[in-house]
């Protein structure tokens, strides 16, 4: 790696998070035979993804079949008690920058989505709203690049509804 693009805890626990991300990865044959799929067709070739998720061993497998699918991914905490810190230093080992620390705190989160935002996503996974919250606030220069985005969760469907009815939200979600 070039320049240090990533945050995690420690890259000593990398391996040890290998071996966590390949066991769930056997447990979800859907997402291994989408990655196989995307790592054929690419359907994400040179596409820039910005995705603020739980750090976790599913979340590294699905992150691994948007790579394989020629995505360059950025990933963040999107909460900060879940994230599994092998399971980030591994992904960073995977070539995947990833700035996640299992406690961090608010500063440190914030940090980190500005990092994720850094990479001028073309498209935004976001469980909670907050990457899209920041970058429609703090990151406006950025939306032009945007054509879309996913959001997970309930709570963060009611955020951007709200946002939409203002006539705030810039991209389709």
């Amino acid at each position: 790696m070039a320049a240090k693009n990533y945050d995690v805890k420690d890259l000593k626990l990398a391996e040890a998070g290998r071996q966590r991300i390949e066991w769930a990865g056997r447990e979800m044959p859907v997402t291994r035979s989408i990655r196989e799929r995307f790592a054929k067709e690419k359907p994400f070739k040179d596409i820039r993804i910005s995705a603020c998720l739980h750090i976790t061993t599913e979340t590294a497998n699905l992150a691994l079949a948007l790579k394989d699918g020629g995505a360059r991914l950025v990933l963040c905490a999107s909460n900060p008690l879940s994230t599994q810190d092998d399971a980030a230093a591994a992904l960073v080992k995977y070539g995947i920058p990833t700035n996640a620390i299992k406690g961090e705190d608010d500063n440190t989160y914030y940090k980190h989505i500005s990092t994720a935002l850094d990479n001028k996503p073309q498209l935004t996974v976001d469980d909670g709203a907050d990457l899209v919250t920041t970058l429609h606030t703090k990151r406006k220069d950025l939306i032009k690049n945007v054509i879309g985005g996913t959001e997970e969760t309930t709570t963060g469907v009611v955020r951007l509804r709200s946002m939409e009815k203002a006539k705030q939200l810039k991209y389709p979600i």
